[in-house]
């Protein structure tokens, strides 16, 4: 697994619940270091660790902390960029929701050793939407629903998103937009630091 996935769990764990937290978790897992390195790599058995160990010492379903993880690469202080690049997507949650399957493209731009699952967006009817990406690395669907879900905040929109399980390998969420314009979005603006 590439350090920088690791390396954003270990911030969300910090940044969210503390020091102390992600020092238990490092004991738990067994890493036998303390910080992950953004531009190594890493087996991809370290990264699953590390996600259990942090479940249960928060006493959280996994699935429910990859999701928060999801939510924090959007809304924390500390990790703007990432809102930053999926804003690129459009003006609209709808904008941004249909280029949702270039994102592994884009994120291949910046960081070109980065491997996320590849997406694929349907529209299943109007206003409904299936994302179906790759199983590898299990968990992504999660990470994916948190991101969804604060975009959509983070334009104004209400969505109704649903975790719809695993198919021929290929892990499904589903995303109903219900209204575009529900509440004021943040404010976005192409120069950085307005």
């Amino acid at each position: 697994m590439h350090g920088l996935v690791n390396r954003s769990i270990q911030c969300f764990i910090r940044d969210t619940y503390g020091m102390d937290t992600w020092q238990a978790v490092v004991q738990a897992a067994e890493l036998g270091f303390d910080n992950f390195e953004a531009m190594l790599s890493y087996e991809d058995s370290v990264t699953h660790q590390v996600i259990f160990a942090a479940a249960k010492i928060l006493d959280k379903p996994a699935h429910t902390m990859l999701e928060d993880i999801g939510t924090y690469l959007i809304c924390h202080k500390n990790v703007g960029y990432l809102r930053r690049l999926l804003r690129f997507g459009g003006d609209t949650f709808l904008e941004f929701l249909l280029s949702v399957d270039e994102l592994p493209d884009r994120a291949r731009l910046a960081v070109p050793e980065l491997k996320l699952p590849a997406l694929e967006l349907s529209e299943v009817s109007p206003g409904a939407f299936s994302l179906v990406m790759a199983a590898e690395p299990l968990g992504f669907g999660h990470v994916a629903m948190g991101i969804l879900r604060a975009m959509a905040d983070d334009y104004g929109a209400l969505v109704y998103l649903e975790y719809a399980g695993l198919q021929h390998g290929n892990e499904i969420v589903s995303v109903q937009l219900l209204e575009s314009s529900f509440a004021e979005g943040r404010t976005f603006d192409l120069a950085i630091g307005v």
